[in-house]
């Protein structure tokens, strides 16, 4: 599992194995916002930029905001291939959704030598992007809940890229030992997940989740 720890621990950490912080910021002004009613208000007529849910995501589809949500978040069909599955995540206007992430409060710490890039996305239960890795950063839920299953740089997972975290979850996690097994966890509102550089990571929401990340760069 993985182990949560206060700020003060943090750095102990930041090279070496994924953690959760808890308590160290209040969104509670970013959730607010967050709602689908004031999302829809806001953004409803605005283009997003979905990736395909697949380990490459090299697939972009645009189309506005409100045909997503009516239209695309919904739960994950357990048959579909990563590249027949839109996600909302990452591909982000900065200057349509600059008013709403200037009132997101990022965790108040930083590896140094870099900056923080934001990345925020919604998406239905039971999606998610398989195992894939970058560089370190932060994760945080606003609404919904999020599992995370991660390996160290070293071990690379058994999966296949244009296979989707759930039907990766049902077909291969079952049989494997418990040694080749993930550390993993679940992410809920205001928990933050840390995740280092180069670890492999998918994740799969359990719920219609909004939820951003911090990458470090």
């Amino acid at each position: 599992m993985c182990q949560t720890v206060n700020i003060f621990l943090f750095i102990r950490y930041a090279f070496s194995r994924p953690v959760i912080l808890q308590g160290i910021t209040d969104n509670s002004e970013f959730q607010a916002q967050c709602t689908k009613d004031k999302l829809l208000a806001e953004f409803g007529e605005h283009l997003v930029r979905l990736s395909t849910a697949n380990t490459y995501s090299y697939h972009k589809v645009d189309l506005p905001f409100q045909d997503y949500v009516e239209q695309l978040l919904e739960p994950q069909d357990q048959d579909s291939l990563g590249s027949e599955t839109l996600y909302f995540f990452g591909d982000n206007n900065f200057t349509e959704w600059g008013p709403l992430f200037r009132k997101y409060t990022p965790p108040p710490f930083r590896i140094p030598g870099t900056t923080g890039a934001y990345s925020f996305g919604i998406a239905g239960p039971g999606s998610g992007v398989p195992f894939h890795w970058h560089g370190p950063g932060f994760s945080e839920v606003i609404f919904g809940r999020k599992r995370w299953f991660l390996y160290p740089p070293e071990k690379t997972p058994e999966f296949h890229p244009n296979k989707t975290t759930l039907s990766w979850l049902l077909d291969t996690y079952p049989f494997l030992p418990p040694w080749e097994r993930p550390i993993e966890c679940t992410i809920h509102p205001g928990e933050v997940l840390y995740f280092p550089n180069r670890w492999w990571h998918a994740t799969l929401n359990l719920d219609t989740s909004v939820f951003i990340s911090t990458f470090l760069g």
